[in-house]
């Protein structure tokens, strides 16, 4: 277990979050921001092994939801439409639980679980652990991030999803009591979040601590941490932070180059698109592509299919190793791809058919990252 006590130790655990969001997950900012005021008031951050939480305990997710598109100026002429001018609340996660633990009419929960890793869905679902004072356990149900909150593994143990509270900076809350599958939960949770032209906190999955036990990705919350500070050390030892993550956390390094274009949608409360890279160095006379929903899914090298999801593709910053998300990528960054296996869950049939290619449209068999860098050497 892992202990956060200094503003160095955030930016570390933050860091690391975002580089296993595989360019989703959220703003690392305002994660950051998050937990520098916990440390600025004197507390420690800590998480709990899943294990320590008992069988009838009481667990549930907050989380936040929505596009992570780039702003623009008609979004906010529509907001001012609606009326939707003055932010009212800041922490809407831990808004969002309390409203849930109202519904469901319990005195309180006994622990919060992270859906998935990220710059602002790892640190804020911390923050609201610390805020209210429950422990947070050292895991979480995506081992990366995911576009889908019915992508969670809780979903291959067949446990629902709702009831969904939702709560915007507005203050509207809203709450989803039942829906016909995982795909509607979905879909009405992307609508608050469509409705209200912000990211929405969110309160789901609650679970008892016998089935989060079952469904949780442990040792995540650690392993960020520990990746984010690999990436720091690196550099201030003079040495190559890319080349550093990937030695020390069973990583692959894909491929490097310059951006040279992408491409980019904001539909249905997901950021689509493409980002086509120019190789250098190593890969001088080759190019990269990823295509991206909200997070990075499909590759392709000069044409050829590369690794794919749910195996994680996290691209950063060449120089510094810094991650970088799909919503500050820009034309001219020189960037590093690097791969990593995803959790055993998602290896399973049921996992591939919930994350992997065809999921997102796109009629490819799922390769094993592995399988294809034994090809590649071919």
């Amino acid at each position: 277990m892992a202990i956060l006590k200094t503003e160095i130790d955030v930016k570390d655990f933050v860091r690391g979050c975002t580089f296993m969001g595989t360019g989703g997950g959220g703003p690392q900012q305002v994660g950051q921001r998050y937990l520098l005021e916990k440390i600025r008031e004197g507390k420690s951050i800590s998480w709990v092994d899943p294990n320590s939480i008992p069988d009838d305990a009481l667990t549930c997710v907050p989380m936040f939801m929505g596009s992570i598109a780039p702003a623009v100026p008609e979004t906010k002429i529509k907001m001012q439409e609606r009326g939707l001018v003055d932010v009212v609340i800041d922490r809407e996660l831990v808004i969002a639980v309390e409203e849930m633990k109202n519904y469901l009419g319990v005195d309180k929960f006994d622990a919060i679980v992270p859906f998935e890793l990220g710059g602002i869905n790892t640190p804020a679902p911390v923050d609201a652990a610390v805020h209210l004072d429950i422990p947070v356990v050292d895991g979480d149900y995506c081992g990366r991030a995911l576009p889908e909150m019915c992508q969670a593994t809780t979903v291959l143990y067949g446990y629902k999803l709702e009831p969904v509270v939702s709560v915007d900076r507005w203050g509207n809350v809203l709450t989803i009591n039942k829906a016909v599958n995982n795909a509607m939960v979905e879909a009405l949770g992307k609508s608050a979040s469509t409705t209200a032209f912000v990211i929405v906190g969110q309160c789901a999955m609650v679970l008892k601590g016998s089935e989060m036990k079952k469904a949780i990705i442990p040792g995540t919350l650690t392993k960020c941490f520990e990746i984010g500070k690999c990436i720091r050390e690196a550099r201030e030892q003079g040495k190559n932070p890319v080349r550093e993550v990937v030695n020390n956390f069973d990583g692959h390094l894909l491929f490097e180059g310059v951006v040279t274009d992408k491409t980019w949608e904001d539909r249905d409360g997901y950021l689509f698109g493409y980002t086509t890279i120019k190789g250098e160095r190593d890969y001088a006379n080759d190019t990269y592509k990823i295509w991206y929903k909200n997070e990075n899914h499909i590759t392709w090298l000069n044409g050829e299919l590369d690794v794919l999801s749910p195996d994680l593709i996290i691209v950063v910053d060449s120089t510094t190793g810094e991650p970088i998300t799909n919503t500050d990528l820009v034309e001219g960054m020189d960037i590093s791809v690097i791969g990593m296996r995803c959790d055993d869950q998602y290896r399973t049939p049921e996992g591939i058919d919930l994350v992997g290619p065809k999921h997102y449209g796109f009629d490819i068999e799922f390769t094993p990252i592995e399988d294809v860098l034994t090809s590649r050497k071919r």
